[in-house]
């Protein structure tokens, strides 16, 4: 079965880009966690650099990733201008990619540019992340975080940005996605009744703010099973 390595940039110390007190590092740190969940239900091991607020270094990253053989190397950013000046989403593969980060690249922009983000297209940058990873690796800049369209198809898309991206990265590893479903019951008085899942986790915290969500959008019966 594949396996992955996501890197959420900054972190701790380092915020990334900022914008009316909105981060980088907080945004990236919470969708991707959302994505390496979605990937993980398909069977994928996702390793992650960071999953909490933690001060990592470019070093650090690399080095996590050196330490154990992945499929693919991914980053997620965001990007920054001058405020309002610039919009749209940008994968990033190392100078002279193979075939391989080039191909993922091209699914992921391909998929973001689809929810409506600016196509600013696929490129080449000589990143730390990228040269330093021995895994096919590519850098994702998710819109302008200084740009107010793009912070609110952040926002607004979220859940089919993370869906998307899960799809894209799931293709290049040749897994097909499959739909969350509607488990029919057994039969109580004669009813057949239908429990709606939204989302399976290894992590118990991640279940447990999932829950959170589900619960304060009014669904008060919702609860975690152990499987």
């Amino acid at each position: 079965m594949a396996r992955l390595c996501f890197d959420y940039g900054h972190g701790g110390e380092d915020p990334g880009a900022t914008y009316n007190n909105r981060e980088e590092s907080n945004d990236v740190l919470d969708l991707g966690k959302a994505v390496a969940e979605e990937v993980r239900r398909h069977g994928v091991t996702v390793d992650e650099t960071r999953t909490t607020d933690a001060t990592v270094s470019l070093s650090d990253r690399s080095n996590f990733e050196n330490r154990n053989t992945y499929d693919y190397f991914i980053s997620f950013h965001r990007n920054a201008f001058q405020p309002e000046q610039a919009k749209g989403v940008e994968t990033y593969t190392y100078l002279n990619s193979g075939a391989k980060s080039k191909s993922l690249a091209q699914r992921i922009q391909t998929s973001l540019v689809a929810l409506g983000f600016t196509d600013r297209g696929v490129k080449e940058a000589n990143y730390h992340v990228l040269r330093e990873t021995k895994a096919p690796a590519v850098l994702i800049e998710i819109g302008f975080i200084d740009n107010t369209e793009d912070n609110n198809l952040f926002d607004s898309k979220r859940n089919e940005i993370v869906k998307v991206l899960a799809k894209a990265i799931l293709a290049q590893v040749e897994i097909s996605y499959i739909e969350p479903t509607a488990i029919p019951q057994p039969e109580v008085k004669g009813q057949t009744l239908y429990r709606v899942i939204v989302g399976a986790y290894s992590a118990k915290e991640n279940a447990d703010a999932q829950l959170a969500k589900v619960k304060s959008a009014g669904f008060k019966d919702a609860y975690i099973k152990s499987e």
